[in-house]
């Protein structure tokens, strides 16, 4: 059963408490990427060899392939997956900007112009489930950004090919080019290029230690949206909540892998209690009960606290990923959340709404970086440069003002780049 504690009894650093990977793979990833840039497709093919147990010959999936998964597709099944992006083109579309100008002084011209980033790689896990609502969620957003290429790179299965309906997704999604490998050779094959895979500018997507790890040394060669850690979820629910709908949605969590977070805070001892209970019982019935039971034992908890305000404050504190909101009144529970990375509101709206179908993303800030960090969105595909005009007359007025400042800092230079500008014309 799930361990139960109450709030103001037990130190507050041990209710934040996440579990952590412990291992050092640093060396191991920096390995991976010294080999591939060394060896480029030899080295992809030899690490889906070793890694993947799949035989590599072109690491490029034809266009054709792309073009059959989706023929082939299972009609209804077609038309979920087609919705469902439709609904995330609708909410990404409103998340688009545009640049500005400012020339409200004399001479004076001053703005932003929007650039999409053209070169975008998209890393889809393959791992112990196909996820292609991640095809979706992370190459739709791009797509709408303008980038000019989109690459999606994910790991072969055992008889070289990755999953039709990852494929399928990916026409759906508008991705112009798949390549068959993954894992941090996978990130190293973006960042640096090789024979077949291009050279990215901007790498997105989960994944697992050695991706992440990857993507943290790759950094700066290339941009990346995140470090994406385990996958965290937060219930803040009270009394009128129904036990087994608390249950499932933690377990929606749950049942990602080991490491995965799953809390949940109540004022109602009574639901704190049922919920323990239901969770054993759902467990005996999930395909992934080993996963989640380990899971719930090495991150889960349920929290006691004298009320939701009390249950908000905390979760402002844990910053989760995904933040339920099973009360009376959700919105106004909204007002005071400070630190997630996506809300759901009310007792109709788990998790996996967001996961799969209503629109918003589902590639989210993990462990407690809600603080500071957003979920993916049209934003993390453009750039935004700005840019400056002055007229003679406009730099005339200015061009004093400007060398005080930087006499004031001790750059000369910088004073006389702006005075030589008022001297007369040499030329």
């Amino acid at each position: 059963m799930m361990k139960i504690l109450k709030a103001g009894q037990v130190p507050l650093s041990e209710i934040l408490a996440r579990a952590e990977d412990q291992r050092d793979i640093s060396g191991i990833v920096a390995g991976i990427i010294a080999e591939v840039r060394k060896n480029g497709d030899a080295a992809l093919r030899r690490y889906a060899k070793e890694f993947d147990h799949a035989d590599i010959d072109a690491l490029e999936v034809p266009g054709e392939q792309l073009d059959k998964a989706l023929a082939d597709l299972e009609p209804d099944l077609r038309a979920v997956l087609e919705e469902a992006a439709e609904n995330i083109r609708a909410f990404h579309q409103r998340q688009v900007q545009n640049g500005f100008t400012i020339s409200e002084k004399s001479g004076v011209v001053l703005g932003q112009k929007v650039t999409p980033i053209e070169k975008v790689g998209v890393y889809i896990p393959g791992g112990t489930a196909p996820l292609p609502s991640t095809v979706l969620m992370d190459c739709i957003p791009a797509k709408i950004a303008g980038c000019s290429e989109i690459m999606m790179v994910s790991p072969p299965a055992c008889g070289g090919d990755i999953a039709p309906i990852i494929l399928a997704a990916a026409r759906i999604a508008g991705v112009d080019r798949v390549f068959r490998c993954g894992g941090a050779q996978a990130v190293a094959a973006l960042a640096y290029g090789t024979e077949s895979v291009p050279r990215a500018d901007k790498i997105v997507g989960p994944g697992n230690a050695f991706v992440a790890e990857a993507k943290r040394q790759v950094f700066g060669r290339v941009g990346i949206d995140m470090i994406a850690g385990p996958s965290d979820i937060l219930v803040i629910a009270d009394a009128a909540s129904d036990s087994r709908h608390v249950a499932a949605d933690l377990l929606s969590q749950a049942e990602h892998d080991r490491d995965a977070c799953a809390v949940l805070i109540t004022d109602s001892p009574v639901l704190a209690q049922a919920v323990s209970k239901e969770i054993e019982e759902q467990l005996a019935r999930l395909p992934r009960m080993e996963i989640a039971r380990a899971s719930l034992a090495r991150s889960g908890k349920i929290i006691l606290t004298k009320d939701i305000p009390e249950a908000v404050r905390i979760a402002n504190a844990l910053a989760p990923e995904h933040l339920e909101l099973c009360v009376d009144n959700p919105f106004d529970c909204l007002a005071q959340v400070k630190n997630a990375g996506s809300i759901f509101l009310g007792r109709s709206s788990p998790e996996a709404l967001g996961d799969y179908f209503a629109g918003a993303n589902h590639t989210l800030p993990t462990n407690g970086t809600a603080r500071f960090a957003s979920a993916l969105s049209v934003e993390d595909f453009v750039k935004k440069s700005q840019f400056t005009y002055y007229g003679k007359d406009a730099m005339a007025d200015a061009a004093d003002k400007i060398a005080r400042f930087a006499r004031l800092e001790g750059l000369e230079g910088h004073a006389r780049s702006a005075l030589v500008r008022m001297e007369g014309d040499t030329t």
